[in-house]
Parts: structure tokens; sequence; C-alpha cells
């Protein structure tokens, strides 16, 4: 029996179905996708080199899959993965293999990302090794070393940045020998949605997550808040679109509109949204929780209703709770929370339309 594991777990030596579920395989798309991106628009500049594509693929997954081990391995030393968890079974969690295997096999991939990465600093030169080398790290730190990222609200950014931003140029640089700005235009809602893929499984591990002491972003802000974001990274990233056609893209790009009706699938339900009413109460919620983690519990009140307040905290499953209200304003806080309303105000009003449309002809 492995140390730290329920007792209703039996040892088993895993096969290789067992490492291949370890590896994830439903979430390489997020690293295939920005790869397939960059690759487009350098072959519609007739920059496309299959030997660099090939190559660019085979170290993202490899990366990917070093990053998913990792956290398997260092959620479950941390705590974070245990009987307790929702979703698919974790290799080390379920005592199939040991902590320090996982860890073996995160670093094997990591080192095949960087033997394949040696023929792409040779094609790109110091960028390349510069992304390559960040990447891994930032891998690593995602659920490692002694300030992880994920376990500090950062992973949202962690995965934009590098699964969007960093991939999609990255990949793009490598056929093209430069960054344009379309490249940057194409990478944010290959950024977006793949950061929400990270969103749903946050959501999902939010207990678990809290009771471990791994402040996720969807710890720290909610569920309901969590939900609203989702949706609306969604959103965005089907609203950049036209943007691509004024970086210089085809209008081809109208293709990934195709995608759209996948969308609100998903954005219904994962976003629960049905009036701008809840969606209002979700940002008080989510305000609420900022403010007590900032520590300003004093000034908590501010100009809100007490009955609109408590109904926020009501929608929270009353994980939060304010002793010795206050009756004391503060308009900093206030504002903060109007300039948050209109900043999603627009896509709050359009998906509300939207969920109407999509109600009345059910």
């Amino acid at each position: 029996m492995r140390m730290g594991l329920p007792a209703e777990y039996k040892l088993a030596t895993p096969g290789w179905r067992s490492w291949l579920a370890a590896t994830r395989p439903p979430t390489l798309t997020a690293a295939v996708a920005p790869v397939l991106v960059g690759s487009a628009l350098a072959y519609s500049g007739d920059e496309f080199a299959i030997l660099v594509f090939v190559a660019t693929l085979a170290a993202a997954v490899m990366i990917q899959i070093g990053t998913n081990l990792a956290n398997d391995a260092l959620d479950f030393e941390r705590g974070a993965d245990n009987a307790d968890r929702l979703g698919p079974a974790r290799i080390t969690a379920s005592g199939q293999a040991s902590a320090a295997e996982v860890k073996m096999a995160s670093g094997i991939a990591f080192g095949l990302a960087a033997l394949t990465g040696i023929f792409l600093v040779i094609e790109g030169g110091w960028p390349i090794l510069a992304i390559g080398v960040a990447s891994i790290a930032a891998g690593l730190a995602y659920t490692g070393g002694p300030w992880p990222l994920g376990y500090h609200g950062l992973g949202d950014l962690f995965v934009f940045v590098f699964f969007g931003l960093v991939a999609v140029m990255g990949t793009y640089y490598l056929q093209a020998g430069s960054v344009t700005t379309l490249a940057f235009l194409a990478s944010l809602p290959v950024g977006l949605t793949v950061a929400a893929i990270l969103v749903v499984n946050n959501v999902r591990d939010i207990e678990t997550d809290r009771r471990a002491g791994k402040l996720t972003l969807a710890v720290r802000l909610g569920e309901g808040i969590s939900r609203l974001q989702y949706v609306l990274m969604i959103l965005a990233a089907f609203a950049l679109l036209p943007m691509l056609l004024v970086g210089g893209a085809g209008p081809a790009v109208g293709l990934a509109l195709l995608a759209l009706p996948l969308a609100i699938a998903p954005c219904r339900v994962g976003g629960g949204i049905r009036d701008l009413e809840t969606a209002r109460m979700w940002l008080d919620a989510g305000a609420v929780k900022v403010i007590l983690g900032t520590k300003a519990i004093p000034e908590i009140l501010e100009k809100l209703p007490r009955d609109r307040v408590m109904a926020a905290l009501d929608a929270e499953h009353g994980e939060i709770v304010v002793e010795g209200w206050q009756t004391r304003t503060s308009v900093t806080i206030e504002t903060r929370m109007a300039e948050l309303r209109d900043l999603v105000g627009g896509f709050l009003i359009t998906f509300v339309e939207l969920e109407g449309r999509l109600q009345g002809g059910d």
C-alpha cells in the first residue's frame, strides 16, 4: 500500500492504458490547436515547412504531457488529488504508480521535448531556445516549486500566455522567421478557449482545492463568478475573430464561426446565466470575495443594498460568513464594481438576448 492512500485503494502495476490515460489525451488538443493555427498562418503566406511543423507539434505535445504528469504527482503530494476529487482518476492518487514514478515519466516527456527542440533551435535560433526553456520551466512551476502558479490563482494567466500567445506566435516565427500583428491577433482566441478548459476543471475541483489550500482563481472568486468568467472567455474568443480580418486574414477565418453553435450549449450549462439580475448577483458575489480577500471587511457594505449583497453571498452556497455587518461605505469599492459591470455588460446583454431567442424557439 502506498503511503497516504485511502485504505480502499489497492496497489496495481500500471499498464500502458493507465499511462496513456495519465497523459490526459483529451487535453492534448490544447497543445495541438495553437500549433495548427500558427502553421495555418504560415501556410497562407507560403512559409509552411512540414518538418518544422511536425517537430513543433511533437515538442508541444511532449511539453503538455510532461506538465500533465508533473501535475498528477505534485497535486497528489500536496493533497489536492485524493479520494474526494471529482473527474477522471489520476494515476498517482489511484495508487497505480508512485509519485516518484510519475515524476520520472514527466521528466522523460520533458526530455523528449528538449531533444526535439534542438532541431527547432537550429531552425529558429535563440528566441526558440528561450521559449522552450520558459515553457518547460512554466510547466514544472505550474504545480511545483516553492511558489506553484496554479496554487496562487495564476493558472488561467499561465495557460493564456503559453498556450495562446507563446505557442501560436512561436509556431509562426519558426516557419516565417518573424512575428506579425496577425499572428498576435490569432493567438488571442486560442489562448482564451484553452484557458476556458482550465476554468471548467477548476470549477469542478473548487471544494477539494479549497481544502488542500490550492487557491485557484475559481476558489478565490467562487463558482458563480467563475462560471461567468467561462462564458465571457468563450464569447470574447468569437468576438475577436473579426479583428483577424483587420489584421490581414482572408475570409476563410469566418469558418471558425461554424463552431459557435457548439459553444452555445456549454455556455448555457456552464454559465447558467438566465437573466441580467443573476449575472449582476454573481458579479456582486465575486466582488465581495475579492474585497474579503483584501481584508477590507469594514468597507464591504459600500452602497449596495444589504439584501443584494446577502443574495450574492447566498449564491456562493454560504461559503462566506460575514460577522459584524458594517454600515460604512466605500466609494472606491463601489467604483471598482461599477467598472467591472461596465466591462462585461455588453457581453452579458448579448448573451442574454441570445438566451431569450433560444428559449423562445424551444
